[in-house]
């Protein structure tokens, strides 16, 4: 399923654009990961775990890249690319002007969890935000008991730049968060406009 979709390839992953043609396999995989995911997201309404929504959500996401807003990938087994999704990698919040700058959020199956998959995903994505778009500094934020997340973001290269408290509304109550970083070190100016 190597096709238009596919952004990037890894030794063990098929990242993706999303599209409405993946509206199914995304509803399972909040479904199947709705009480994983719980204590790390935000309070989701019942629509959020169907497929009515992750179509939209889907055309959503499209729209934004196409307006260079954001960049919203799934993962999923190179072996087996028509199977379930294995996790979500999303780079929301883009600012260009004097920032360039964007916020990094991701998910993973319950049952690839210690994988080493998410930080294959992170590191390959990462590059591509930094290298084909041009991105500065890439922000992620976890709660302090996460202890897997801040391994995760240590690992990759991410520096704590401080702390937040009551940040996000998570898991129904407001959560403070460690706030985190990584910045391209060859970023360079983008040509200036016409």
């Amino acid at each position: 399923m190597i096709d238009d979709s596919t952004l990037l390839l890894t030794d063990r992953l098929l990242i993706a654009l999303p599209s409405e043609r993946f509206a199914c396999r995304l509803a399972s995989y909040v479904i199947e990961n709705r009480q994983h995911l719980d204590p790390w997201e935000p309070r989701r309404p019942e629509s959020y775990y169907t497929v009515d929504h992750w179509r939209d959500d889907m055309r959503r996401a499209s729209d934004e890249y196409d307006a260079g807003a954001s960049l919203r990938l799934i993962l999923l087994d190179r072996r087996d690319p028509d199977g379930p999704v294995l996790g979500l990698c999303n780079y929301r919040n883009f600012v260009r002007g004097a920032f360039h700058s964007c916020h990094l959020g991701y998910s993973l199956d319950r049952l690839q969890q210690g994988s080493g998959l998410m930080y294959e995903a992170l590191d390959a994505s990462i590059k591509f935000v930094f290298d084909a778009l041009n991105m500065h500094r890439i922000m992620a934020n976890y709660i302090p008991t996460n202890e897997r997340s801040e391994r995760l973001l240590t690992r990759l290269g991410f520096e704590k730049e401080g702390y937040a408290r009551e940040y996000l509304n998570i898991g129904g109550r407001w959560q403070d968060h460690v706030l985190t970083s990584k910045i391209n070190a060859g970023w360079k100016p983008p040509e200036p406009e016409a």
